[in-house]
């Protein structure tokens, strides 16, 4: 997984650093970024030894959204074309949003455009107090339509309305009270604040994880129904007959350490 041309990748304690590595541009993405972020997610996704995924960046800047050659190639796109090439777009978030792992966004720099949609994708983000944040597109004669099924879910759909239309750029104190960044940290203590995240999540059990976020999915914004009601009853009776299920709660009343803190292997409960 060290091959790839736009990505470093590093795997330690269960936790999986994927750091944008374009600096240059400012991590600006093109058609490979895309194809290798959507690769790595899933690799990662699927990797039994991985618990979270860090989604970091060198540099000065997190992401600049697309590379200018890249835009200037899309320029001369028929139609067809266009939609085959935001398809890529969209399935590359899909997949982060979708990935089975908990993710973290570590923001260590200036967020626009397409790099708010990467943000959105992650369940966490936390971001350094000098990271600003836009959505510049209408600048541009463009609309954020790809990223915006997750950048509203994250920023809100009143908060939306104000920065889709303005492009004005907000500082992360304003995404802090948001909520579309959850902590905001000095530029010192993100690597730390971030590893501390995710030493918590490494301690709980990889199944119940997998499944709380497949619940999130299912149940953020869902009406509350009958069926929705029997499916949450179903989900809590499956889980507590999983093996990590009756392995944890026998751990708790045992006052000792469920198993998947004693060994390296993370068992998936079919």
């Amino acid at each position: 997984m060290n091959n790839y041309k736009s990505l470093l990748v590093a795997t330690e304690q269960h936790v999986a650093t994927v750091t944008l590595n374009r600096p240059e541009i400012r991590n600006a993405f093109n058609d490979e970024m895309i194809a290798e972020l959507t690769e790595v997610f899933t690799t990662l996704g699927n990797d039994d030894n991985v618990r979270v995924i860090v989604l970091a960046a060198a540099g000065k800047a997190f992401c600049a959204g697309a590379d200018l050659n890249w835009m200037r190639a899309m320029a001369d796109y028929n139609y067809e074309e266009n939609l085959a090439d935001a398809d890529k777009l969209a399935q590359m978030l899909k997949t982060i949003y979708e990935c089975p792992k908990p993710t973290v966004a570590a923001i260590q720099g200036d967020v626009y455009a397409g790099g708010m949609g990467l943000v959105a994708v992650c369940d966490v983000a936390i971001a350094v107090k000098i990271a600003n944040f836009c959505l510049s597109e209408v600048r541009l004669g463009l609309a954020p339509a790809t990223i915006s099924p997750y950048v509203v879910r994250a920023l809100g759909a009143r908060a939306s309305h104000r920065y889709f239309l303005s492009a004005e750029v907000f500082d992360a104190k304003k995404a802090r009270q948001l909520g579309f960044i959850h902590e905001r940290v000095s530029e010192e203590s993100l690597n730390e604040r971030v590893a501390a995240f995710c030493e918590k999540v490494v301690k709980n059990s990889p199944h119940a994880v997998k499944t709380c976020k497949q619940l999130l999915h299912d149940v953020a914004g869902a009406t509350i129904t009958d069926e929705l009601i029997a499916d949450t009853v179903k989900g809590i009776a499956d889980i507590r007959s999983s093996e990590q299920g009756r392995e944890g709660v026998q751990a708790f009343l045992q006052k000792r350490k469920p198993d998947w803190l004693t060994t390296d292997k993370t068992q998936d409960d079919k």
